[in-house]
């Protein structure tokens, strides 16, 4: 029986050679008067065979559907100043279809402001709230007409209620020529419409260098309730 082994391993080898072709090539023959020799799977071809999963799997079936996805929403951004942001931001926030908001500083020339350079006009900013929202659901025609000329005085120059300074100024600040547009036709209209007895004095201007403001201004009526605002929605 032992003679026969050599001659039953020659066999087992000769019947399974073809298998020895892969992706790296076609199995190298060996020199004439040489026993055979098995070739296992490199590494690297191991991990190809283990690691691609067939193309009817989960992983490729999320891929390819997202790779085309169409039903992810366009955001826009605008950047609105009424008074302190304090009060603006907490309406502004809570408004369905806005996505995102954060206090800040915009409009003016002064490099990375802190809050005490907004005062006097020492930098030229205006107190902002930076507003990221969702125009399938919430136009900017609806936004500014509905809710911002509503919660604060547009009349009023560089004032809000008891605060008073260019930062306080009304102003929509724009990113695009199509925005522009809206704010120009949303102001002239709540100008015409006779709801306030001064004219409307809101600044249109295009978006400039938007700066955040300090930690504790964002969301500082959600942590502080009953703090100080001017603003509320006028009928």
């Amino acid at each position: 029986m032992r003679r026969w082994l050599p001659l039953l391993f020659t066999w087992v080898v000769v019947a399974l050679s073809p298998l020895q072709a892969g992706p790296e090539g076609p199995a190298t023959q060996p020199p004439a008067g040489t026993a055979p020799t098995t070739v296992l799977p490199t590494a690297r071809t191991f991990t190809a065979l283990v690691s691609k999963p067939p193309m009817n799997s989960p992983t490729n079936a999320v891929a390819a559907g997202n790779a085309g996805s169409t039903n992810a929403p366009s955001l826009e951004t605008v950047y609105l100043a009424g008074g302190c942001f304090w009060g603006m931001e907490e309406i502004l926030r809570n408004i369905p279809g806005v996505k995102e908001t954060q206090a800040g500083y915009t409009g003016g020339w002064l490099p990375k402001p802190k809050y005490d350079d907004t005062h006097d006009s020492k930098s030229g900013h205006a107190e902002s709230v930076k507003v990221v929202f969702d125009p399938a659901v919430l136009p900017l025609e609806e936004l500014l007409e509905k809710w911002f000329f509503r919660m604060h005085d547009p009349t009023t120059l560089n004032r809000q209620g008891n605060d008073v300074g260019s930062q306080y100024r009304s102003a929509i600040f724009t990113f695009n020529e199509a925005q522009k547009k809206t704010a120009t036709t949303v102001k002239a209209r709540v100008n015409a419409s006779g709801k306030w007895r001064r004219p409307v004095v809101t600044e249109i201007a295009d978006a400039s260098t938007w700066y955040p403001a300090e930690g504790y201004h964002q969301k500082y009526l959600l942590k502080n309730p009953g703090g100080y605002s001017c603003h509320y929605l006028r009928d």
